[in-house]
Formats: structure tokens, sequence, C-alpha cells
């Protein structure tokens, strides 16, 4: 059963790696030869002898049943994405205003331009929400749909509904199907929202028909939601202004939005993210305190002459509370992976006790990983997913079996079997925290593989932050939060406030842990055959003690932490365009060095291009620092992203057309204003800036466009032009001035295709094979112009747009080699 469950996950993790889900016809052949194949098995295996190929038959049958199992994992996940893509929205509804009637139903996150929120479409009103009894759901209206409501639309100051989980509400609304940008080891918007069934994003218009139907619609979904807001209310109403208040609610409830990005840093290179939520270290902590307490006064009859352990054992009671306390806690904290993984593993702990069966802990991981998989195949996409089970494997690998050994070879704080009576308290003590340290000791390595897989770094520091961290969140914070967020409010600002106080202090030893030199280990994130290799390595390294030469496992960890980024071969060059939006953002290597071109847009106060899509980037490919930055110009569609790289990594200069006192210019270690004439090589790979003049810097009427740093590179005979936001006067400029030199073979589009830019006189001097729009999906300034887009065909010009393709690769040498991301790693739900 647990082969079968295993190959369960692998099938239904196989299908999210496919560009195309199966037909539904195939899936019914599958589904019938399968049913064929095992009856057949069946039979034979009741004809079979088991005699001294009994070995033999083992591995059969584990084999098949890994085989059958991924079969079914295969196809039960293929079935319910279709069924979730079948509520698509239609291309041609995008763009259209809606007028909906539904509820809230999620918890909805606040920021300071409005709030978004996820909506449960109920039925939808001809005629903008005209009177009469509205139609059923129209088929081009998903059921779900994701919605922001903004503050400020297009310069017009908006009131923004007070949304809270379980409302009915009336809306109009303008949708569009799910899209995200689509980055090499980037953040798979789209598949997030597949696994919500989300299937259509919008915003809410203006429109005098938007108000409040209904204050609460009942369901167990939305009594949990409102419950949710409602503690989390109480919570924020308790630390007004608090730094850390966004930290308490996510003890308690399990929504990280309100936490600083700064904050995340830390906690990310300390390692103790894990932490800074409802995770299954406090749901087992506060399952077990109650089954405790159950068990105690089950026991004891609540101190009367009841003699309720006659009637029912006080194990099975405290299983059956711990079970229901951990769902409890679970549904509180919005059914994330860790906590899954948890509240099955103790319920399955609890019907085994229930049944009078002995469950071995085996069995109870993969019951709990098969449960996860059946009714959400794509948890396997998520880091959280793999991190949370691969934790519980290293442990139950290093630990299970070993410590009764221990204790009968007579270990240090172990019982001696020679005198009576139980160990003392100290010596209970003693081995407790041996435990514990072996335990740390071995998540700490054992998960080091995985950890350089997904994020391509490491924490150096985190066996020191979590000993720390570890009794001080889950022993006293987050119980504190808990009863804190029940008192009254004014016994509730006490018991916060001191929860919040801890945290703080924590926060200050822990950023003391992530200034030091070397906390987090980067390297470039492996292939999966090394990953492999180092992984059987780890696994000889947390070997039972006495097996042979263990620390040899470390060897295998070399290639892994020691591996340097690839890089082009001199003379050439490697241009990534990133999808960044509505912006601009590429990165331009050679062999020994590496030019940011613009960080594209910024997304909010917190958010950016620069910390969302750019760093993740280069952190899982291993590059450390930058030899310098171009900032074409001030618009926060090119400059957005650059206070996020430069705080992020080291960065040797900044070239750009901005003031002197510009807030990037300040935090620039080194930095130049770009005028033409400048120029430079690398590696055989030459630059050359080609606008603006120096004696522009002087007229202080042009606009920011009106400087873009225009760039042109040339490797191996090819050449890119790259022009951020110049427009047509800029343009006419440069033809008369450097006709000659402006001939490229790939060109940025100007001002990502607006009706001011892209002149024929231009184009034709540039004369490209390959023109590169950089745009967002839909965007709001409907970049590029048709018109534009039109010449750029009628001129035999490869059109190439990142809201398409996705971020694009372009290899210069003799030949230009052209990759794009949607394409490379293409997934069924892409464009769905």
């Amino acid at each position: 059963m647990r082969m079968a469950i295993i190959g369960f996950a692998g099938g239904a993790a196989f299908l999210q790696t496919r560009a195309m889900l199966p037909a539904i016809s195939v899936m019914a052949w599958a589904v019938g030869f399968l049913s064929a194949w095992l009856a057949l098995w069946q039979l034979a295996s009741k004809r079979r002898l088991i005699d001294d190929g009994a070995l033999r038959h083992r591995v059969w049958g584990a084999t098949h049943a890994v085989l059958v199992g991924a079969i079914v994992g295969f196809y039960w996940a293929a079935w319910l994405a279709h069924g979730v893509l079948s509520s698509q929205l239609a291309s041609a509804d995008e763009g259209r205003d809606f007028t909906v009637i539904g509820t809230v139903d999620n918890l909805p996150y606040r920021f300071a331009q409005g709030a978004r929120f996820n909506f449960a479409v109920e039925r939808v009103l001809d005629g903008g929400g005209a009177a009469g009894t509205p139609p059923p759901v129209p088929a081009r209206v998903p059921p779900r749909i994701a919605l922001s409501w903004y503050a400020g639309f297009r310069d017009q100051v908006t009131e923004v509904g007070d949304v809270q989980p379980g409302e009915r509400w009336q809306l109009t609304v303008r949708l569009q199907r799910p899209h995200g940008n689509a980055n090499e080891y980037g953040f798979d918007y789209e598949a997030w929202l597949l696994e919500q069934g989300v299937r259509a994003t919008g915003y809410v218009r203006p429109h005098p028909a938007n108000r409040r139907l209904d204050s609460f619609v009942f369901s167990a979904s939305n009594l949990i939601e409102h419950g949710r807001a409602a503690l989390r209310a109480r919570i924020l109403a308790a630390l007004p202004d608090k730094p850390y208040a966004g930290v308490i609610v996510a003890l308690v409830v399990g929504d990280q939005r309100g936490i600083d990005q700064s904050d995340w840093k830390v906690f990310t290179n300390t390692g103790i993210g894990h932490l800074v939520s409802i995770s299954g270290l406090h749901i087992t902590m506060v399952a077990g305190l109650f089954a405790l307490a159950a068990f105690t006064l089950w026991r004891h009859s609540f101190f009367t002459r009841a003699q309720l352990p006659l009637l029912l054992p006080a194990q099975k009671v405290a299983a059956l509370v711990g079970a229901a306390v951990a769902l409890f806690y679970v549904l509180l904290a919005g059914f994330g992976v860790p906590a899954q993984r948890t509240l099955y593993m103790l319920i399955v702990v609890a019907v085994a006790l229930w049944l009078n069966r002995i469950a071995s802990v085996s069995h109870v991981l993969c019951t709990a990983l098969g449960v996860v998989v059946l009714l959400d195949p794509w948890a396997v996409l998520w880091p959280g997913f793999w991190l949370s089970f691969g934790a519980v494997a290293v442990i139950l690998y290093s630990t299970v079996g070993r410590t009764t050994l221990r204790q009968a070879r007579g270990a240090p704080g172990a019982a001696d079997a020679s005198q009576p009576g139980a160990p003392t308290w100290g010596a209970r003590c003693w081995q407790a925290l041996r435990v514990g340290a072996h335990t740390q000791y071995a998540v700490t390595l054992g998960l080091v593989p995985l950890t350089m897989l997904l994020f391509g770094q490491v924490s150096v520091v985190s066996p020191l932050a979590n000993a720390v961290a570890i009794p001080l969140i889950s022993l006293v914070v987050t119980p504190l939060a808990l009863v804190g967020s029940m008192l009254p409010l004014p016994m509730a600002g006490f018991v916060l406030g001191l929860a919040h106080l801890l945290v703080e202090w924590l926060t200050i030893c822990l950023q003391w842990f992530s200034g030091l030199r070397f906390a987090v280990w980067r390297a470039p994130t492996p292939p999966l055959w090394l990953f492999c290799w180092t992984m059987f390595g780890t696994l000889w390294l947390l070997a039972p003690r006495g097996w042979p030469a263990r620390w040899l496992g470390l060897a295998t960890w070399i290639p892994l932490l020691a591996a340097e980024p690839s890089h082009p071969d001199p003379g050439r060059m490697t241009v990534t365009a990133f999808d960044v939006g509505q912006g601009m953002a590429l990165l331009i290597e050679t062999s020994h060095h590496r030019l940011l071109y613009d960080t594209g847009p910024s997304y909010g106060p917190e958010i950016n291009a620069g910390g969302r899509v750019i760093l993740p980037y280069l952190r899982a490919r291993g590059i450390a620092s930058l030899d310098g930055m171009i900032v074409s110009h001030s618009d926060a569609d090119h400059s957005g992203g650059a206070l996020s790289v430069l705080d992020g990594l080291r960065v040797d200069w900044v070239l750009a057309s901005l003031m002197t006192n510009h807030p990037i210019m300040e935090a620039a270690r080194r930095h130049v204003r770009c005028a033409a004439g400048q120029a430079w090589t690398w590696d055989g790979v030459r630059f050359e800036i080609l606008h603006p003049l120096g004696a522009s810097y002087a007229d202080a009427s042009l606009k920011p466009n009106a400087r873009g740093c225009t760039l042109k590179i040339t490797a191996g005979g090819k050449s890119m032009l790259l022009a951020g936001d110049i427009e047509a006067l800029q343009e006419s400029q440069l033809v008369l001035r450097d006709r000659e030199r402006l001939r490229a073979d790939v060109l940025l589009v100007p001002h990502h295709g607006s009706g001011t830019s892209s002149t024929p006189d231009f184009l034709q001097a540039v004369n490209p094979a390959v023109a590169v729009f950089q745009v967002g999906y839909r965007n709001r300034y409907q970049h590029p112009k048709k018109e534009v887009y039109e010449r750029y065909g009628e001129l035999q010009i490869q059109r190439l747009r990142t809201d398409q393709t996705g971020a694009l690769t372009l290899d210069f040498g003799q030949t230009i080699r052209i990759a794009s991301y949607r394409e490379t790693h293409a997934r069924y739900w892409y464009g769905r």
C-alpha cells in the first residue's frame, strides 16, 4: 500500500510537468485497461507459488504497486484538472464588464491601495444590474473569481467597500483570464490560481450598483473564514501599529500577508520561516496539550466517582480530542499543506488507536501523503509540500528505532535496568535534550540538498536560530497568541502585547544572526542528477551508528555547494528579457561580467520586479553580484525594482539618466550619468551608449523618456539595441546623428510599442530581424499599439511579446538562438 501511495503522488506530480492534458477519451481507455490489468494480476497472484523466489516476487509486487499507483495518480490529477479548467473565462469575454452577485469566500487582504479577495459568483445580472429576476450564471463567468478593489481608479478617488468573509455583494467587475509573469525560478501565479479553482481575475469598477446585499450567508466555509477574520480584527485592534502584529496574526489564523518583506528576508535568511505560521509543529503541540488535558480529566473522571475509563479508555478520548483540536486549528490556518500533513497523520494515529491497530510511522506518513495529493494534486508544485514531507521523512529515517537501541546500550540519560524505578527527572530532561538536538541535526543536514534544489541557498545559521526560535515560538508565543485572541479586549491587549514583545526580542536576535557575513550560503540551483547524488550522500551521512565511513557523505556536497554560475564563452553574450509585466528588465551576461538594464516596475509599496522576479532568478543562478546596472530613466516601470536589487546584492556601479539626488543614485556604490560616447568592452563584447547627449541634462523641460539611456551591444558579429522609452523626436535625432551605428539584429522596442515611438525611419535605420516587446498582459496603455505592431510585421520583423512568450533568452554568437519560457517550460494551464 505504501508503494502504491508513493506511485500515486509521483503520477500526480508527473502530470504537473505536462504541456497538454490527456483527452477524456484517452482517460476512459486507460481506466478500462488498468481495471483489466489489475484483474489479471490478482488472478496470477493467486496461482503463483511463493518459494525461493519470494524476494523477487516482493520486488515485482512493489514495482507493480508503484506503477499502478502512478497511473491512477496521473489520471486522477488529469480528471480534476479537466474539471477546474472547464469553467474557464472565454477569451471573447476578457475586458467586458459584468454585474455579478455572490459572496466573499476567503479572508480579504487589505493594502494601501485597496483590497483583494476571492468572490464566489452566484448569478450574473443582465443589462448591468437591471431589475428583475436574475438568470442562472452563464457559462462565460467562472463560479470563482479573484477581485481587486482599488481606492483610486484612473486618477479618480473611489471608495473601497468594507468586504468581509461570508457577505453577499452586488458588484460591477471587469474580468480577464488568469495570467501571471512567467520566469524561470519565479512564482507560478497561474498554477496558484488553478489550485484555488479561480478561473478569472479582475477588478471592481466604480458603479452605483455596487452594494452589500446580505451581511452573512451561512455555509461551513463562510463560517470558518468569518471566524478567521474576526480573530484577525481582534489581534490588530489589540496591537495597533505594532510592527510584528502580522506575525501574531500568522500564528493564530495562518494569514502571512501582513508580514513585512524586510522581516521575511530575516526569517528566510535564518531558516525559521516555517515557524512564522501555523506549522505542523504548532498543531502537534496544541493538539498534544488538549489531548493531555482530556486524558487527565477522563482518567480521573473529572474528579468525580463516575469511573469514565470503564466506559471508554482514556487513550481513545485523548486521541479523539487531539484530532478534533487539530482539525479546528488547521481550519484556522487556511488548510495549508504542512497543516494538512500534520492533521492527516494525527487522524490516522487516532483511527488506529480506536480500531486497536498498531500504526507504523511509515504507514502514517504515506497515508497523509496520499490524502494530501488525492484532495489537492497541485500541492506537489510548491516548496512547502516537499519540505514538509521531506522533514518528517528525514526525522523518521534518522531517529526511528535508534533511541530504544541507545537506551538498551546504556546511553547517558537512559534508565538503568539493574535499578528499580523510572529515570529521574533530570535524566529524562537530558534524554529529551539529546533527542531534540539529534533531530535538529538530522533535519538541518537532511534538508540541505532539497533546500538548494528549491531555493539555491541554505541558511548556515539555521541550527542556532532554530534552537532559540523553536522553543520560544512553539511553547510560549503561540500559546499566548491563541489565548490572547480569545480573551476580551482589555486582557487580550496585555497577553497579545507580551507575545508581541517576545517576537520583537526574537527578531532582534535573528537580525543579528542574519547580518553575519556567512549567514546564508548561495550556489546555483543543482540539476536533478546532482540533487539525487547529494541526497544519496546525505542518507549515507545520516545512516545509523556503525555504518562504514559515514563522513564520506559530506563529499557529495562539494559539487553542490561549490558550483559556479554558468556563463557564455568569451566573445558571446546571453540576454535574458524578463517577463515583469508592463516594464523593462534585461540581464546581459558575458564570459565574466553581468549587467542589468532596467529593473522592472513597482507592483505595490513593498513589492516590485526587483524583489519578485530579478533577485529570485539571480539567487537561483548563484549570481551574488552585478558588475553594473543601467536605469534608463526614472519612470516607475523601469526603475521600480532598482532599490530592491541594490539592497539584495552587490552592484559595482549604476549608470542612469537620473538626477544625482535621486534615491537610486544615492543608494549606489558608484553612479554615473549616461551620455552618448560612453563605451567599454567586456570579454570581447562591445557596449556603447548612443543616447542621450550630455548637454541634454541642462534642459529641464525634457521628459524622462527623452533622456532614456540607449545602449547598443555587439557580440560575435551580432548586435542588440536597447532603446528604453525614447520617442519619435529622439529616434529622428539618432537617425540623423548615428544612422550607421543604429544597425542591430535585435531591437528592444522603444516605449513598449507605444504610438509615440517606432517611426518608419528609425526602424529602417535599425533594420532588425527580431523585435522584443516587453509588455504587460492586457495593460492599461494598450501597448503595443495595433498600428505599431503591424508596422513591424509589414517590415518582416519577427515579433516576440513577453506577455505571450514569458521570459526570453537570447544567445548571441555567430547566430542568435532564442528560447521562450512558456515554450521550454510549457504547462497545460498556460493560456487556459
